[in-house]
Protein backbone atom coordinates (compact mmCIF):
# COMPACT_ATOMS: atom_id res chain seq x y z
CA UNK A 1 0.00 0.00 0.00
CA UNK A 2 1.11 3.87 -0.51
CA UNK A 3 1.07 5.71 2.70
CA UNK A 4 4.41 7.17 1.88
CA UNK A 5 4.00 7.90 -1.41
CA UNK A 6 0.84 8.98 -1.54
CA UNK A 7 1.65 11.26 1.58
CA UNK A 8 4.41 12.88 -0.63
CA UNK A 9 2.06 13.14 -3.37
CA UNK A 10 -0.73 15.23 -1.42
CA UNK A 11 2.53 17.37 0.05
CA UNK A 12 3.36 18.05 -3.51
CA UNK A 13 0.23 19.33 -4.71
CA UNK A 14 -0.05 20.87 -1.41
CA UNK A 15 3.04 23.05 -1.90
CA UNK A 16 1.70 23.82 -5.44
CA UNK A 17 -1.16 25.33 -4.59
CA UNK A 18 0.60 27.45 -1.90
CA UNK A 19 3.20 28.86 -3.89
CA UNK A 20 1.55 29.41 -6.92
CA UNK A 21 -1.63 31.20 -4.48
CA UNK A 22 1.44 33.31 -3.20
CA UNK A 23 1.77 35.03 -6.30
CA UNK A 24 -1.84 36.03 -6.29
CA UNK A 25 -0.98 37.52 -2.81
CA UNK A 26 2.32 39.11 -3.52
CA UNK A 27 0.62 40.74 -6.90
CA UNK A 28 -2.30 42.42 -4.67
CA UNK A 29 0.63 43.71 -1.86
CA UNK A 30 2.62 45.23 -4.85
CA UNK A 31 0.09 47.40 -6.07
CA UNK A 32 -0.58 49.06 -2.87
CA UNK A 33 2.83 48.85 -1.15
CA UNK A 34 2.59 46.31 1.42
CA UNK A 35 4.74 44.35 2.61
CA UNK A 36 4.17 40.16 2.15
CA UNK A 37 6.26 38.05 4.43
CA UNK A 38 6.97 34.21 3.34
CA UNK A 39 7.79 31.11 4.32
CA UNK A 40 11.30 30.50 3.33
CA UNK A 41 11.97 33.87 3.49
CA UNK A 42 15.53 35.21 4.68
CA UNK A 43 14.43 38.54 6.36
CA UNK A 44 16.56 40.79 8.58
CA UNK A 45 13.58 41.40 10.75
CA UNK A 46 12.83 37.88 11.97
CA UNK A 47 14.98 35.30 12.97
CA UNK A 48 15.36 32.29 10.05
CA UNK A 49 12.78 31.26 7.63
CA UNK A 50 9.56 30.65 9.61
CA UNK A 51 7.12 33.92 9.79
CA UNK A 52 6.49 33.48 13.21
CA UNK A 53 4.79 36.07 15.55
CA UNK A 54 4.17 36.00 18.83
CA UNK A 55 0.76 36.43 21.02
CA UNK A 56 -0.14 38.82 23.98
CA UNK A 57 0.83 35.93 26.36
CA UNK A 58 4.46 35.66 24.59
CA UNK A 59 3.84 32.47 22.72
CA UNK A 60 4.99 32.29 18.90
CA UNK A 61 2.81 30.95 15.98
CA UNK A 62 4.03 29.74 12.72
CA UNK A 63 1.81 31.52 9.80
CA UNK A 64 2.18 30.92 5.97
CA UNK A 65 1.32 34.37 5.13
CA UNK A 66 1.22 38.22 6.58
CA UNK A 67 0.71 41.07 5.14
CA UNK A 68 1.76 44.02 6.33
CA UNK A 69 1.59 48.21 6.86
CA UNK A 70 4.87 49.80 7.40
CA UNK A 71 6.80 46.75 7.15
CA UNK A 72 10.26 46.40 5.86
CA UNK A 73 13.00 44.13 5.07
CA UNK A 74 14.65 45.10 7.89
CA UNK A 75 11.13 45.83 10.57
CA UNK A 76 8.11 43.78 11.14
CA UNK A 77 4.96 46.06 10.42
CA UNK A 78 1.77 45.99 11.23
CA UNK A 79 -0.51 43.10 10.43
CA UNK A 80 -3.27 43.61 7.97
CA UNK A 81 -3.69 40.68 6.57
CA UNK A 82 -2.93 36.92 8.42
CA UNK A 83 -3.43 33.94 6.25
CA UNK A 84 -3.15 30.70 6.70
CA UNK A 85 -3.13 27.98 3.41
CA UNK A 86 -3.79 24.03 4.14
CA UNK A 87 -4.31 20.61 2.01
CA UNK A 88 -6.16 18.13 2.82
CA UNK A 89 -7.22 15.01 1.13
CA UNK A 90 -9.23 13.23 3.44
CA UNK A 91 -12.50 14.48 5.44
CA UNK A 92 -10.84 12.80 8.84
CA UNK A 93 -8.07 15.14 8.99
CA UNK A 94 -9.88 18.37 8.09
CA UNK A 95 -11.67 19.15 11.20
CA UNK A 96 -8.16 18.92 13.26
CA UNK A 97 -6.35 21.20 10.11
CA UNK A 98 -9.35 23.82 10.83
CA UNK A 99 -8.32 23.83 14.63
CA UNK A 100 -4.76 24.19 13.55
CA UNK A 101 -5.44 27.36 11.61
CA UNK A 102 -7.42 29.13 14.21
CA UNK A 103 -5.10 28.17 16.92
CA UNK A 104 -2.11 29.92 14.85
CA UNK A 105 -3.96 32.87 13.72
CA UNK A 106 -6.83 33.57 16.50
CA UNK A 107 -4.25 34.82 18.96
CA UNK A 108 -2.20 36.68 17.06
CA UNK A 109 -5.46 38.31 15.35
CA UNK A 110 -6.32 39.27 19.15
CA UNK A 111 -2.95 40.55 20.17
CA UNK A 112 -3.65 43.28 17.28
CA UNK A 113 -7.65 43.69 17.43
CA UNK A 114 -7.72 47.36 17.54
CA UNK A 115 -6.09 46.75 13.63
CA UNK A 116 -8.63 44.49 12.98
CA UNK A 117 -6.40 42.15 10.23
CA UNK A 118 -8.09 40.39 7.85
CA UNK A 119 -7.94 36.75 8.65
CA UNK A 120 -8.04 34.27 5.39
CA UNK A 121 -8.07 30.12 5.09
CA UNK A 122 -7.21 28.90 1.61
CA UNK A 123 -8.16 25.52 1.88
CA UNK A 124 -7.24 23.13 -1.22
CA UNK A 125 -8.54 19.46 -1.23
CA UNK A 126 -11.40 17.64 0.85
CA UNK A 127 -12.94 18.93 3.74
CA UNK A 128 -15.69 18.96 5.39
CA UNK A 129 -18.44 21.52 5.70
CA UNK A 130 -19.00 21.83 9.71
CA UNK A 131 -14.80 22.43 9.45
CA UNK A 132 -14.99 25.73 6.71
CA UNK A 133 -18.47 26.56 8.70
CA UNK A 134 -16.12 26.53 11.78
CA UNK A 135 -13.64 28.55 10.17
CA UNK A 136 -16.11 31.14 8.87
CA UNK A 137 -18.00 31.53 12.44
CA UNK A 138 -14.58 32.63 13.57
CA UNK A 139 -14.15 35.93 11.44
CA UNK A 140 -12.18 33.94 8.39
CA UNK A 141 -13.25 34.43 5.07
CA UNK A 142 -12.65 31.09 3.65
CA UNK A 143 -11.24 30.11 0.32
CA UNK A 144 -12.17 26.74 -0.41
CA UNK A 145 -10.50 24.80 -3.54
CA UNK A 146 -12.08 21.24 -3.73
CA UNK A 147 -10.19 18.34 -5.12
CA UNK A 148 -11.84 16.88 -7.94
CA UNK A 149 -10.94 20.85 -9.54
CA UNK A 150 -7.80 20.33 -9.12
CA UNK A 151 -7.48 16.66 -10.50
CA UNK A 152 -9.25 18.38 -13.36
CA UNK A 153 -6.99 21.13 -13.95
CA UNK A 154 -3.43 18.70 -13.88
CA UNK A 155 -5.82 16.87 -17.30
CA UNK A 156 -4.44 19.46 -19.16
CA UNK A 157 -1.53 17.61 -19.40
CA UNK A 158 -2.99 14.61 -19.64
CA UNK A 159 -1.67 13.84 -15.64
CA UNK A 160 -3.87 11.74 -13.39
CA UNK A 161 -2.62 13.32 -9.54
CA UNK A 162 -6.26 11.61 -8.10
CA UNK A 163 -5.00 8.88 -5.38
CA UNK A 164 -6.91 6.99 -2.76
CA UNK A 165 -5.42 5.91 0.88
CA UNK A 166 -5.43 2.01 -1.15
CA UNK A 167 -3.36 3.63 -4.10
CA UNK A 168 -0.28 1.21 -4.86
CA UNK A 169 3.13 2.49 -4.71
CA UNK A 170 3.95 2.13 -8.06
CA UNK A 171 1.36 4.12 -9.14
CA UNK A 172 1.69 7.35 -6.26
CA UNK A 173 5.56 6.98 -7.50
CA UNK A 174 4.65 7.59 -11.39
CA UNK A 175 2.48 10.17 -10.38
CA UNK A 176 5.04 12.07 -8.44
CA UNK A 177 7.74 11.70 -11.16
CA UNK A 178 5.11 13.15 -14.03
CA UNK A 179 4.68 16.39 -11.63
CA UNK A 180 8.50 16.41 -11.21
CA UNK A 181 8.57 16.48 -14.53
CA UNK A 182 6.29 19.60 -15.30
CA UNK A 183 8.20 22.96 -16.46
CA UNK A 184 6.84 26.26 -14.47
CA UNK A 185 5.04 27.31 -17.17
CA UNK A 186 3.23 24.08 -17.38
CA UNK A 187 2.25 24.61 -13.53
CA UNK A 188 1.48 28.32 -14.67
CA UNK A 189 -1.17 27.13 -16.33
CA UNK A 190 -2.66 24.60 -14.31
CA UNK A 191 -3.07 27.18 -11.04
CA UNK A 192 -4.55 29.55 -13.72
CA UNK A 193 -7.15 26.84 -14.82
CA UNK A 194 -7.88 25.75 -11.20
CA UNK A 195 -8.45 29.61 -10.47
CA UNK A 196 -11.19 29.09 -13.65
CA UNK A 197 -12.86 26.51 -11.97
CA UNK A 198 -12.81 28.24 -8.71
CA UNK A 199 -13.52 31.55 -10.14
CA UNK A 200 -16.67 32.82 -8.75
CA UNK A 201 -14.66 31.86 -4.98
CA UNK A 202 -11.77 33.22 -5.95
CA UNK A 203 -12.80 36.29 -6.87
CA UNK A 204 -15.47 36.66 -3.58
CA UNK A 205 -11.61 35.89 -1.21
CA UNK A 206 -9.75 38.57 -3.07
CA UNK A 207 -12.72 41.39 -3.33
CA UNK A 208 -12.67 40.70 0.58
CA UNK A 209 -9.11 40.48 1.08
CA UNK A 210 -8.52 43.83 -1.12
CA UNK A 211 -11.44 45.63 0.12
CA UNK A 212 -10.06 45.36 3.76
CA UNK A 213 -6.76 46.31 2.90
CA UNK A 214 -8.14 49.22 0.98
CA UNK A 215 -10.86 50.24 3.66
CA UNK A 216 -10.88 53.84 4.85
CA UNK A 217 -12.21 55.62 8.21
CA UNK A 218 -16.03 56.27 7.39
CA UNK A 219 -17.11 57.35 10.81
CA UNK A 220 -15.51 57.71 14.62
CA UNK A 221 -18.17 57.08 17.27
CA UNK A 222 -16.59 58.62 20.60
CA UNK A 223 -18.88 58.46 24.02
CA UNK A 224 -18.12 59.14 27.60
CA UNK A 225 -19.70 57.08 30.10
CA UNK A 226 -20.57 58.23 33.59
CA UNK A 227 -22.68 56.70 36.45
CA UNK A 228 -22.77 55.43 39.96
CA UNK A 229 -21.95 51.93 40.68
CA UNK A 230 -23.99 50.23 43.24
CA UNK A 231 -23.26 46.74 44.44
CA UNK A 232 -25.32 43.85 45.74
CA UNK A 233 -25.43 40.72 47.33
CA UNK A 234 -28.11 38.80 45.44
CA UNK A 235 -29.30 38.37 42.25
CA UNK A 236 -33.16 39.43 42.99
CA UNK A 237 -31.76 43.07 44.72
CA UNK A 238 -29.59 43.40 41.15
CA UNK A 239 -33.10 42.75 39.54
CA UNK A 240 -35.68 45.44 41.80
CA UNK A 241 -32.63 47.72 41.36
CA UNK A 242 -33.03 47.44 36.96
CA UNK A 243 -36.60 47.18 37.60
CA UNK A 244 -36.62 50.84 39.59
CA UNK A 245 -33.57 51.98 37.45
CA UNK A 246 -34.58 54.99 34.57
CA UNK A 247 -32.40 55.86 32.17
CA UNK A 248 -34.25 59.34 31.78
CA UNK A 249 -32.06 60.72 34.75
CA UNK A 250 -28.93 61.14 35.79
CA UNK A 251 -27.46 61.37 39.10
CA UNK A 252 -25.85 64.34 40.32
CA UNK A 253 -23.39 62.20 41.65
CA UNK A 254 -22.49 60.74 38.32
CA UNK A 255 -18.82 60.70 37.70
CA UNK A 256 -16.87 59.47 34.69
CA UNK A 257 -16.06 55.78 33.83
CA UNK A 258 -14.84 55.82 30.46
CA UNK A 259 -14.10 56.91 26.47
CA UNK A 260 -16.18 54.45 24.23
CA UNK A 261 -15.19 54.65 21.19
CA UNK A 262 -16.04 53.00 17.66
CA UNK A 263 -14.12 53.22 14.69
CA UNK A 264 -16.21 52.32 11.72
CA UNK A 265 -14.63 51.49 7.88
CA UNK A 266 -15.90 51.55 4.54
CA UNK A 267 -15.82 47.90 4.01
CA UNK A 268 -18.04 47.18 6.98
CA UNK A 269 -15.36 46.43 9.81
CA UNK A 270 -15.61 48.05 12.96
CA UNK A 271 -13.51 48.56 15.90
CA UNK A 272 -14.05 49.45 19.38
CA UNK A 273 -12.51 50.18 22.57
CA UNK A 274 -13.16 51.22 25.91
CA UNK A 275 -10.34 53.61 27.51
CA UNK A 276 -10.16 55.13 31.20
CA UNK A 277 -8.36 57.90 30.59
CA UNK A 278 -7.93 60.40 27.33
CA UNK A 279 -4.40 59.59 26.85
CA UNK A 280 -5.29 55.69 26.19
CA UNK A 281 -8.33 57.09 23.69
CA UNK A 282 -5.73 58.85 21.63
CA UNK A 283 -3.25 56.78 21.52
CA UNK A 284 -5.64 54.32 20.22
CA UNK A 285 -6.97 56.75 17.34
CA UNK A 286 -2.93 57.95 16.65
CA UNK A 287 -2.27 53.86 15.98
CA UNK A 288 -5.29 53.75 13.61
CA UNK A 289 -4.27 56.75 11.84
CA UNK A 290 -0.36 55.68 11.30
CA UNK A 291 -1.22 52.37 9.86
Amino acid sequence: MADAKAHKLGQMIGEFIEKYFEKELLSICNDRELYLDIVGKVRKARKGKKVKWVDVYGSFHDLDFVIERNGTEDRLGVPAALIECAWRRYTKHSKNKAQEIQGAVLPIAEKYKYHKPFLGAVIAGVFTAPSIEQLNACGFETLYIEYQDIVEAFRIFDLDVSFEESTPDDDAASKIDALQNLTQDQYKQVFTKIMELSSEKVQHFKASLMASLDRQVSRIVIAPLYGVSSSFETVDDAIVFINNFSSESVPNDAIFEKLYIAVEYSNSDKITGEFSNKENAKQFLENIIKV
